[in-house]
C-alpha cells in the first residue's frame, strides 16, 4: 500500500473513544459539549449536538468540524448542527465544511474551547504533540494562521522521519537508479549533489551543509512543491535543524525545527506558531532543480547522489512512493483554491525574490525551451521542460536569449553556457541564477495568490 494511501485512510480513521474519563451529561461548558460529540455512548453525542443548536451561535463551528472528522457518528448529524448555527448549508461531509471554515474567516472560534479540544485529540494520537500544542501559543494573538485550520496530517511526530546528513554515493555506484528518475538537483561552491525524490518522498526533508552552506530541503509532496533553504539565520548561532510535525495546513506540510519546536510554513519559510514567532526570521532560499537523473548525470558528472542506506527501511523504488496522488487531479486534504486559470493540481515555477513573487505554469514551456520575462522590474530569463519539470531561472540584464542546443545565445551574438550557479559567457562575464521551486497551482494560489503575478505568455 502507497504512503498517500495509508496516510489518508490513517487521518479519516475515527478515533473511538478517547481515554480520559467520561464527562459527566449534565456539564454544559463549551468544550465539554463538544467532547462529548467525540467521546461516549450515540445518545449524549445527539444531546450535546442538540445543546448546541439551541445555544444558537456559531463560534462553536470549527470546534465542531474537528469532532465531526474523529466523532463515530454519522457526519450529517454534525452537518445539521453546523447548518443550523451558521445559516449555511455546505454540505454533508468534513471535506465541505472545512472549505466552508477556510473561506469564512469573519467566524471567531470559541478559543478555550477549541484550544482544549484540539489538545485532547491530538494528544492521544501522540503525546509527542504537546511540544507544539502549549495553550500558550495556541492563542489567536500569538499565531500567524487561523488554529482552526490546522489539521492532523495522518502520522505523529517525526512518522515522516527527516534525512540528516545522510550517506551519500558517487555516481558510477547509484545503480539503483533508472535514467529517468527525478531528481532534486543541487549545487553550492561547487558541491553538488542529487537526490532522488523516489527517496525523498518518503522522508519530505533532508538537513544538510553542501558546499559549506547549511540547507534543509522542504519537500511538501501534498503540494508538490520542494524548496530549498539556508539554516543559518541571524541572532542564532547554529543552523536550525528542521523535521516534520505530523500537522498540516491548507493541504501544506508544517515543518518544525528542534531547537524550538516551532512550527514553521513550509512554503513561506516562515515560523507560525510558537517561539519563534514575531521574531522576524525568513529563511533565505537557494536554487534547487527537479531534473531527470541522467540529464543531472551529464551535465555534472561528478555529482554524489543519496544513498538507499538511508537507516530507514521504506520501498524507495520507481513510482511507489505517493502514486495515487501523484495520478490523480484530486487533493488529499481540503482547501480552496481558484481554477479559473488553473487547475488545482497543474505544475508551476515560481519565484519569491525582489520584493514580489510571480509564477510561471509549466505547460508555457511545452512549446518554447526558453522565455524572457521581468519581474518587478528584474529583466529574467528562465529555461524549462515541462515533461522533467525542469525550470531554471537567471538574471539577463538587458539581453535577450534563445536556446542554441545545450547553450542559450543572447541577442548580441554571445553563446552562454548553463550551468548550477550561473550563466557564463566565453569572456568570463556571468549572470546569476535566481531561487524558485515548483509547486502545484492550488499550493501557490493559495499562499501568494494575492500577491503573485502570472505568466500569461
Amino acid at each position: 500500500m502507497s504512503l498517500s494511501r495509508r496516510r489518508f485512510i490513517a487521518s479519516t480513521a475515527a478515533l473511538g473513544a478517547l481515554t480520559s474519563p467520561v464527562i459527566a451529561q449534565d456539564s454544559t461548558s463549551e468544550f465539554d459539549l463538544l467532547r462529548r460529540t467525540i467521546v461516549g455512548p450515540p445518545e449524549q453525542a445527539i444531546e450535546a449536538l442538540s445543546t448546541i443548536r439551541k445555544r444558537g451561535k456559531p463560534d462553536l463551528a470549527s470546534g465542531l468540524i474537528m469532532a465531526m472528522r474523529f466523532s463515530q457518528l454519522p457526519s450529517t448529524y454534525f452537518a445539521e448542527t453546523l447548518t443550523a448555527i451558521t445559516g449555511t448549508d455546505a454540505g454533508d461531509s468534513w471535506f465541505d465544511w472545512m472549505l466552508w471554515q477556510e473561506a469564512n474567516p469573519q467566524i471567531i472560534p470559541h478559543q478555550p474551547s477549541l484550544i482544549e479540544l484540539k489538545r485532547e485529540v491530538y494528544l492521544q494520537i501522540d503525546p509527542n504533540f504537546k511540544v507544539f500544542l502549549k495553550p500558550r501559543d495556541l492563542r489567536r494573538d500569538r499565531m500567524k494562521i487561523r488554529l482552526e485550520e490546522i489539521t492532523w496530517g495522518g502520522v505523529r511526530k517525526d512518522g515522516i522521519p527527516s534525512l540528516d546528513n545522510p550517506r551519500l554515493v558517487a555516481a558510477a555506484n547509484a545503480s539503483y537508479l533508472r535514467g529517468s528518475d527525478l531528481i532534486f538537483g543541487v549545487a553550492i561552491n561547487g558541491d553538488v549533489r542529487a537526490y532522488p525524490l523516489r527517496i525523498m518522498g518518503w522522508h519530505e526533508m533532508f538537513n544538510e551543509v553542501i558546499g559549506g552552506v547549511p540547507v534543509a530541503l522542504a519537500y511538501c509532496t501534498l503540494c508538490g512543491s520542494g524548496i530549498l533553504f539556508e539554516t543559518k539565520v541571524k541572532g542564532r548561532s547554529k543552523p536550525l535543524v528542521f523535521g516534520s510535525s505530523g500537522f498540516l495546513y491548507r493541504s501544506n506540510k508544517l515543518m518544525f525545527d528542534r531547537a524550538t519546536h516551532s512550527l514553521w510554513n513550509q512554503f513561506t519559510g516562515k515560523p507560525v506558531s510558537g517561539r519563534l514567532v514575531n521574531s522576524g526570521i525568513e529563511l533565505q532560499q537557494r536554487p534547487v532543480v527537479i531534473t531527470t537523473w541522467d540529464s543531472w548525470r551529464r551535465n555534472n558528472p561528478e555529482t554524489k547522489v543519496l544513498s538507499l542506506q538511508t537507516g530507514h527501511r521504506r520501498d524507495y523504488g520507481s513510482g511507489v512512493v505517493y502514486q495515487d496522488y501523484f495520478a490523480s487531479n484530486d487533493l488529499m486534504f481540503p482547501t480552496n483554491v481558484d481554477q479559473r486559470q488553473h487547475r488545482q493540481k497543474d505544475y508551476v515555477f515560481g519565484i519569491r525574490e525582489f520584493g514580489g513573487a510571480k509564477a510561471w505554469p509549466l505547460k508555457a514551456f511545452r512549446k518554447r525551451r526558453v522565455i524572457n520575462d521581468a519581474m518587478r522590474g528584474k529583466a529574467l530569463v528562465l529555461i524549462g521542460d515541462e515533461k522533467t519539470r525542469t525550470v531554471r531561472a537567471f538574471e539577463r540584464g538587458s539581453l535577450t536569449f534563445k536556446a542554441a542546443g545545450d547553450q542559450l545565445l543572447s541577442n548580441d551574438g554571445t553563446r552562454w553556457d548553463i550551468t548550477e550557479e550561473a550563466l557564463t559567457a566565453p569572456n568570463g562575464r556571468t549572470l546569476p541564477r535566481v531561487p524558485g521551486h515548483i509547486a502545484y497551482w492550488f499550493a501557490w494560489n493559495g499562499y501568494l495568490g494575492a500577491e503573485s503575478e502570472v505568466y500569461k505568455g
